[in-house]
């Protein structure tokens, strides 16, 4: 059937932090290994959020030495989601920056609501997307779009997330702030009998997904840009010169996406 795997972190607006991470890595290879799931949707069970990026606040806090493993087991997160043997749909209901937004365009489809806001915003404090991002971005909306959305960090609604061609569907947020998870279950819905019928004739969809995965990955995935980024984030921890430190962040204006809290996995 379906699995629907929903980020709860609501005081860190589902911030990307090391327990996520090994959560979301538990959980995708326990999906990977179950011939009954069809398809996987990724949302959010915090009102007006899809997941904030990395938090930066635990971030700030890790030594040197274990910001890279941080950086490549996150990165690793988002190969293995993009990896699954069935459709994964993204349910974005609220904000998808940064790492979240990376999570989003590891997943087959994506649905927005029109409220909805995304956006790659790392190059705002001095660094770059990190699990995928400068890599996923430009084969979904073009390498000259997906540059200048990276270099000026600008964040787009759903509606105009659709007319990029970064989201399949923009549709209206509803009262209950759910109007994407619910598309993804009807697209999700509709995709259970060509799966189940495929399995049954031995010809499974994952065959087409993993086809077309392994075109994106020999033309973007190649070594030397794993390499490239392995340095960039992980050997240097994000931090673009010596003695670099995150800007202080103001009580009355802070980013969105720029809280701590409690990690938790729910899966329906």
């Amino acid at each position: 059937g379906i699995v629907v795997l929903g980020i709860n972190r609501p005081k860190a607006k589902n911030a990307i932090s090391k327990n996520l991470v090994k959560m979301m890595t538990d959980t995708v290879d326990a999906v990977k290994v179950n011939n009954r799931v069809r398809t996987v949707i990724i949302c959010s069970l915090v009102p007006g959020i899809f997941c904030a990026g990395a938090d930066l606040k635990e971030r700030a806090k890790m030594h040197p030495s274990e910001v890279g493993p941080f950086v490549t087991k996150a990165r690793a997160l988002m190969q293995e989601l993009g990896n699954l043997p069935m459709p994964t749909i993204a349910a974005i209901d609220g904000a998808a920056l940064g790492g979240g937004l990376e999570m989003a365009l590891a997943c087959d489809i994506r649905i927005a609501a029109s409220t909805a806001k995304m956006g790659l915003v790392e190059t705002k404090l001095a660094i770059i997307p990190g699990a995928g991002g400068t890599q996923r971005l430009p084969r979904a909306i073009g390498v000259s779009l997906a540059k200048e959305l990276i270099f000026s960090s600008r964040v787009v609604d759903g509606e105009e997330a659709k007319s990029l061609g970064l989201v399949s569907h923009a549709v209206e947020q509803n009262e209950a702030g759910d109007s994407a998870y619910r598309r993804a279950l009807e697209l999700a819905r509709e995709f259970i009998p060509q799966v189940t019928a495929s399995l049954l004739t031995h010809i499974p969809i994952s065959a087409a997904l993993q086809c077309y995965r392994k075109s994106i990955r020999q033309e973007l995935w190649f070594p030397s840009t794993l390499t490239l980024l392995g340095r960039l984030c992980g050997e240097f921890g994000f931090i673009p010169y010596p003695g670099f430190v995150f800007p202080p962040f103001s009580a009355d204006k802070k980013p969105d996406w720029f809280l701590m809290g409690c990690s938790e996995i729910s899966i329906d």
